[in-house]
């Protein structure tokens, strides 16, 4: 029997924002990395975060919470107001798991969900975070992918906090890439 081959996951540094990145190239052909429950699982335990299951509802809920994300960091970014929808359904997801914060031996932080791992309690740990990020009680600042196709949300935590992609490996190689074969066909000379 063949499986089904999924898109694989862009991961970050910052779960919120990695959340997002589940959905790419939001204004070009959009790219959907969760597609189904099981593959909402697999991108939770890559965080840590595993849950026994996911049903269709759940996906929804998810996928609700990561456009709420993406819309909220997305007006941080530019500094515009918070979208009222998007605030209250980061706020209802953070409030409505039971996810508790615990130290690990080696001094991190780690998540621990509910005894019958629930994705709600999943949720509202991605939920806890972005609000950590889009309140910049962080280090670092929200930004938005120069790559017109893309213009994802991401946390850049570069020194001068001038990072223009989401991702070097894919948006900036991409960009890079089309800057190159655009100035070989103004200079086919420079090539030889």
């Amino acid at each position: 029997m063949r499986t089904a081959s999924f898109p694989d996951f862009r991961l970050g540094k910052v779960l919120a924002t990695s959340f997002t990145g589940t959905l790419s190239e939001r204004h070009g052909d959009a790219v959907e990395r969760i597609p189904t429950p099981h593959r909402l699982v697999d991108w939770l335990a890559v965080y840590d975060l595993a849950v026994d299951s996911c049903t269709a509802a759940q996906l929804d809920l998810a996928r609700e919470l990561r456009e709420s994300i993406h819309a909220a960091a997305t007006a941080a970014a530019v500094q515009d107001a918070l979208p009222a929808f998007a605030v209250q359904v980061i706020n209802d997801r953070s409030a409505q798991g039971r996810a508790a914060a615990i130290l690990t031996p080696e001094g991190e932080r780690r998540w621990r969900l509910g005894s019958a791992s629930r994705v709600e309690d999943a949720l509202s740990v991605i939920a806890a975070d972005a609000i950590s990020v889009i309140a910049g009680e962080r280090d670092g600042k929200l930004a938005l992918c120069a790559s017109p196709t893309c213009q994802a949300a991401f946390f850049d935590t570069s020194q001068s906090r001038t990072r223009k992609w989401c991702d070097m490996n894919t948006c900036g190689n991409r960009q890079k890439k089309a800057r190159f074969h655009a100035n070989q066909r103004k200079n086919p000379r420079s090539a030889e």
